[in-house]
């Protein structure tokens, strides 16, 4: 069998950084792992052809002369007839929302070339809230048809599925998850619980992408509880356009001395970056699975996720947090149930720990899919 997975931004020859690039290395690898033929396909400013080092190949197809977001890399048509079409290869489109995604449906169609929509975010109906007067008719036009013409959608949660069902759409679905990256998991021998007498240190990990990830609820829901507390809050990632409204958001609470905005730190592992802090907050309106809350497990921290995460079950089955609805209250009483349990962050947190590391390793995820994908290829 042969698999591709299409990510137009993937950084052919450089570390994935981000959520959907690492979620895509992480697959890739699982599936290599497993005796899959794995290429990954993106869009560069390069033609390139790589080994991975993890098993997989990635294929990078220079944009130069494409004009548009929903115009291919020339040559990547070509890849599609000349190597997908004729070996029966199941493609993995990854995005939402994403007029590189449409494209590469329409050319995969086009060729023959089943594929499987993996979007990553669920379509909630929070996700429309933001932007609908964009949202909406880009689903009518292009998103709806691209999801019911694939052979299956993929999912981070089976609640997301059940998005797809309230907006009428019938393609099958795939429910999985993410996966632990091994190489960046710290010895449990180089970990440290700081004591009781400290002040909470608490952290969110990800693009400061406010509406999002529920960033504005997490500083409202500080300010309360930093009146009564006397902890700590970092927020580090990406600027997506929000960080001077939440830098403000602070300043007006009266907390801008407790709160900390740090830009992305890419040298060190997320664990490493995590392993800092006591507490991890993800506090999403809407999430597909949530990698920094898992990674924020392999560093054996306490974690407090939305409910809508996909992660959510993971914290709830291994007893290493909370989750909880993604409102000020819910956030709020969450954090204060988690500062109340402090004498058993590190049991808590080990717990946590060793279920990431049993139950979401990249190479059983991918077989779990592979049963899955060989349904669609035949």
């Amino acid at each position: 069998m042969q698999l591709a997975i299409y990510l137009r931004h993937f950084p052919a020859g450089a570390k994935p950084v981000n959520g959907t690039t690492v979620a895509v290395a992480g697959l890739a690898s699982g599936l290599a792992e497993n005796g899959v033929r794995t290429t990954v396909l993106c869009e560069g400013d390069a033609r390139r052809s790589l080994n991975g080092a993890h098993g997989y190949v990635v294929e990078c197809f220079e944009r130069g002369a494409a004009r548009g977001r929903f115009a291919l890399a020339p040559g990547l048509a070509d890849y599609v007839a000349g190597q997908l079409a004729p070996r029966n290869a199941l493609c993995l489109l990854n995005g939402m929302f994403h007029p590189g995604v449409y494209a590469m449906s329409r050319c995969l169609r086009r060729h023959g070339v089943r594929y499987v929509a993996v979007p990553h975010d669920p379509y909630e109906p929070a996700v429309f809230r933001r932007n609908g007067h964009l949202k909406w008719p880009y689903w009518f036009l292009f998103e709806r048809r691209m999801l019911a013409q694939a052979g299956a959608v993929q999912v981070l949660d089976a609640r997301h599925g059940e998005c797809l069902r309230r907006l009428g759409l019938r393609t099958p679905v795939i429910e999985t998850e993410n996966g632990v990256d091994l190489e960046c998991v710290p010895p449990e021998s180089r970990l440290r619980w700081r004591g009781a007498g400290s002040p909470a240190r608490i952290a969110f990990l990800g693009r400061l992408d406010a509406y999002n990830k529920g960033l504005d609820i997490l500083l409202e829901a500080f300010a309360r509880l930093r009146s009564r507390e006397g902890a700590r809050l970092t927020l580090q990632g990406p600027d997506w356009g929000d960080r001077a409204a939440l830098e403000r958001q602070a300043r007006r609470a009266g907390i801008a001395d407790a709160v900390e905005f740090l830009a992305p730190d890419y040298a060190r592992s997320s664990p490493e970056l995590l392993a800092a802090h006591d507490l991890f907050c993800l506090p999403s309106r809407f999430e597909g699975f949530g990698l920094a809350a898992l990674e924020a497990m392999l560093a054996a921290r306490v974690l407090l996720v939305s409910e809508r995460a996909g992660i959510a079950r993971h914290v709830a089955a291994s007893g290493c947090g909370l989750a909880v609805a993604p409102t000020v209250e819910g956030v709020l009483g969450g954090l204060a149930a988690l500062l109340r349990s402090r004498a058993r962050w590190r049991e808590m947190g080990l717990a946590g720990r060793r279920h990431a590391l049993e139950h979401l390793r990249w190479g059983r995820i991918a077989a779990d899919l592979l049963r899955a994908y060989r349904t669609l290829a035949v």
